[in-house]
């Protein structure tokens, strides 16, 4: 029994997740092209809203970066300038503080979601279970910190990012690592993998959408702003309507 569960969920079920993420995806833009986004309420409890999303989306892009960089990035890469030890700490630190920023912003879109009824009323149910399985794993992430504290050295932390590394090139051998390590690093990395498995079934897939090209666009697009008095005149007449630049996409 332990043997598949370690098979299952450390060798099997992380392709299985990131083959539904991609397949999934390319299905949706394709099918309905027109639900390939995260959806607004923007004009409901807009102070809420600025600080949750805002903080929301600065922890979490450094968390991503983070865990991306800090798990795939072979030990010989970096063990000529810092030590596992000294790596751990970092992350320890850095994921820490960002993660405890991430947990308040999402804390606060998820109250504003839940106890606003309008919102309510615009959310699917996917959009609540997405970032009530956000939350948890944020808190779960959180609840590793003292594990991590623990164990200092960096060797454990050496075989997750070795199991990540043996999955990403395909090495069957990749579960046996995970045998023994701590429950909540399990469930952890579980959990993570099943935030994959639904990110095409979600308002996630918007990441796939971010506007990074508009850091270097040139071009500019005329954006009309009116107000009552601008659109119409003494008698009825049409009066005139501002115009100003902005950057075109």
């Amino acid at each position: 029994m332990v043997d598949w569960y370690y098979t299952f969920f450390f060798g099997i079920y992380p392709y299985i997740c990131l083959a539904v993420m991609i397949l999934g995806s390319i299905v949706r833009y394709d099918r309905e092209p027109y639900s390939w986004r995260s959806g607004s309420s923007q004009m409901l409890r807009k102070k809420q809203l600025f600080w949750g999303s805002n903080l929301f989306h600065i922890g979490i892009i450094v968390l991503f970066f983070g865990h991306l960089i800090g798990m795939l990035t072979p030990n010989w890469a970096y063990q000529w300038l810092i030590t596992p030890a000294t790596k751990q700490m970092m992350s320890i630190t850095v994921g820490g503080f960002f993660g405890f920023i991430c947990f308040i912003g999402l804390t606060l879109l998820l109250h504003r979601r839940l106890t606003d009824p309008r919102i309510r009323l615009t959310s699917t149910t996917m959009d609540i279970a997405i970032l009530v399985i956000l939350w948890v794993q944020l808190s779960l992430g959180l609840i590793t910190l003292p594990f991590s504290l623990a164990h200092a050295d960096g060797a454990t932390m050496l075989l997750f990012t070795e199991w990540a590394q043996r999955i990403l090139t395909f090495r069957g051998d990749a579960a046996p690592l995970l045998v023994g390590t701590g429950f909540v690093y399990q469930v952890h990395i579980i959990l993570g993998l099943t935030i994959f498995l639904l990110f095409p079934f979600s308002r996630l897939v918007h990441i796939w959408s971010v506007p990074i090209r508009y850091t270097w666009r040139q071009g500019y697009q005329v954006v009309r702003s009116a107000q009552p008095q601008d659109l119409v005149g003494p008698v009825g007449t049409p009066g005139q309507v501002k115009k100003s630049l902005e950057p075109a996409e």
